[in-house]
């Protein structure tokens, strides 16, 4: 997938303000710090769309951003939250948990959500429980492991390796999920294509309906 046009829609405090959901629409969330502004900066190709800060937990509302590709129809890219920021007070937190729940659970355009996990370290305790949360729910999800560049590749390895391992000691089979770069744009290409797939699907379930 080739993007030619990248544009920040509206910030929402709530699922209620979100825009229309007519096009299909891709969420990304993780940890505070993870690296989620960077990465998608480096999808759109444009290193301003999404703020990067070096403050944790800057993003506070739901963020559309309309994204049109050279072939097919645009879609939205949705910048989520972090989850799990402690510098915040627990009422503050609360709400924004809430807010992503609501978000995550009850979106009906949203098609995808992307999980942004730093691959430098071992396995953490939240992204886990969040990821373990997402299947009661039965959201579909893949997993972005993020910063392969900060390290080394055996480490990158090792850590993504002991995550999946950790996940199938729960789950029947792993999500899906990419190594990347923001700086080195790894895994860029992979997750465009996925996404190109996933509209692709969208796109004839849509014409189903209005057989």
């Amino acid at each position: 997938m080739e993007i030619v046009k990248a544009e920040y829609l509206i910030s929402s405090p709530s699922i209620d303000l979100c825009p229309k959901g007519d096009r299909p629409e891709y969420a990304f969330i993780g940890r505070s710090n993870v690296g989620k502004s960077s990465l998608i900066n480096a999808l759109t190709g444009k290193k301003e769309l999404a703020k990067v800060s070096r403050t944790p937990g800057k993003t506070q509302l739901i963020n559309h951003f309309t994204i049109t590709p050279r072939d097919g129809r645009p879609w939205y890219l949705v910048d989520l939250p972090g989850y799990g920021f402690a510098k915040r007070s627990q009422a503050l937190r609360k709400e924004w948990s809430k807010m992503i729940e609501n978000y995550i659970r009850k979106r009906e355009s949203l098609v995808f959500l992307f999980v942004l996990i730093d691959s430098r370290h071992e396995p953490q305790d939240l992204d886990l429980e969040f990821i373990n949360q997402l299947g009661e729910w039965q959201v579909p999800f893949a997993l972005a492991f993020t910063k392969s560049d900060k390290t080394t590749q055996r480490e990158v390895a090792a850590n993504v390796r002991r995550f999946i391992d950790t996940l199938l000691e729960k789950w029947e089979e792993p999500p899906p999920y990419f190594v990347t770069s923001a700086e080195k744009r790894t895994g860029v290409r992979q997750i465009l294509s996925f996404i190109h797939e996933l509209n692709e699907r969208y796109e004839k379930e849509e014409k189903k309906k209005v057989k």
